[in-house]
């Protein structure tokens, strides 16, 4: 029986770990006060925060790599699974921008780009790659797709600006957003988007690293020697990274620079790396049954990840939207308002803050954890 066989918890519990960490990012209660860690990169550079997204197409490379490789030994029709696959992408596609439609429903400038776009864009690019490609042609196609982001972002010019600049809404994807997408942007920049068109290639190519992953996960070589691996492949990316950033485009994030896409899969790599020997691999039963007691919660989070985070940018939504009283007051700055007497006279504002975050990913889990207890498990 070979690797993919059998679920890997480790899976699940890394997956529940990200959208944990996501949820906690994505909901301070107040965005003026904040831990270092727990926002983005002003532009250039990384933070925790920055991790976040490509580890979890990372995973969802890995996942695809398991769950084909099932099935293509059960024998099942390619182009029926591609078929299925652009279904499930096109649907991602249609959630994540109906959450950017609500709650204005402004046909004119509603966004277009998202996270859950680019899940979906990334998904739908690499479908075929997977089915069709060996690991030596997806590599030729990771080499392909970095090598052409990167003449287009260095070499080709920008109208007005010129070649190679690599300032927020100056480089040659801000310019190409603007051309196709015009209105329909960030709306924080208006001149550009963190999820656009160009930058949307190297983020397949994360996505394509975690398919080859993947593989040697579902490969007959055995487990120990797998995280070894994992751990020599996740040290050469992040100096792969490092170098890249010096030579040829510093690590950014809103860019997605081939630096960033190696830095964050050595980073993935070694994460994963972690969860995988603890709850999987260890010979130790006593290791793996502490490690699968303590990542229990991020499991329950994990096997309905896309619901909760699509879930919870609804009841962020939602929570800036309900008004009250005065015109300008909601839900949300009801809860600055309650929680200003903490803040004040206790743990600060910056901690008051992330007590907001904590809170509001605990009730995400009680919702997770709720589905986890009906068996609710939503496939899209």
């Amino acid at each position: 029986m070979s690797n993919a066989a059998t679920r890997l918890i480790s899976l699940d519990a890394f997956r529940g770990f990200t959208i944990a960490a996501m949820v906690l990012v994505n909901n301070p209660g107040d965005w003026g006060h904040l831990y270092g860690p727990l926002e983005h990169a002003r532009w250039n550079g990384w933070t925790f925060t920055d991790c976040i997204f490509p580890f979890f197409l990372f995973i969802g490379g890995v996942a695809m790599a398991l769950s084909l490789g099932r099935l293509a030994a059960a024998g099942a029709d390619r182009p029926r699974l591609l078929a299925k696959l652009a279904r499930r992408a096109m649907l991602i596609f249609l959630i994540g921008f109906l959450l950017n439609f609500m709650p204005y429903f402004n046909i004119d400038k509603v966004r277009i780009p998202g996270v859950l776009q680019r899940i979906a864009l990334c998904t739908l690019l690499a479908a075929p790659i997977v089915v069709y490609c060996g690991w030596r042609a997806q590599l030729a196609v990771i080499a392909g797709v970095l090598a052409l982001y990167s003449v287009l972002m260095l070499y080709v010019p920008v109208p007005g600006i010129g070649a190679g600049v690599l300032e927020p809404g100056q480089d040659f994807g801000a310019w190409v957003d603007r051309t196709l997408l015009g209105n329909h942007l960030w709306v924080q920049s208006k001149t550009w988007d963190p999820e656009g068109i160009v930058s949307t290639l190297p983020a397949l190519c994360s996505q394509l690293f975690g398919v080859l992953a993947g593989r040697w996960l579902a490969s007959s070589v055995e487990r120990t020697r797998q995280v070894a691996g994992l751990i020599v492949a996740g040290i050469a990316c992040v100096a792969i990274g490092m170098f890249l950033d010096i030579i040829l485009m510093p690590i950014n994030k809103s860019l997605w620079t081939p630096s960033y896409c190696f830095l964050m899969t050595g980073l993935a790599c070694l994460a994963f790396s972690a969860f995988y020997w603890t709850l999987d691999v260890s010979p130790s039963a006593r290791v793996r049954t502490l490690a699968a007691r303590w990542t229990h919660p991020f499991v329950i989070y994990g096997m309905n990840a896309l619901f909760i985070f699509a879930f919870s940018g609804f009841v962020a939504k939602m929570l800036g939207y309900v008004k009250f009283a005065q015109p300008d007051g909601s839900l949300h700055t009801l809860g600055q308002v309650l929680y200003a007497p903490i803040a004040a006279l206790t743990i600060g504002a910056v901690n008051t803050s992330l007590l907001h975050a904590v809170l509001f990913d605990a009730c995400m889990f009680l919702v997770a954890w709720g589905m986890w207890r009906k068996r609710w498990f939503v496939k899209v």
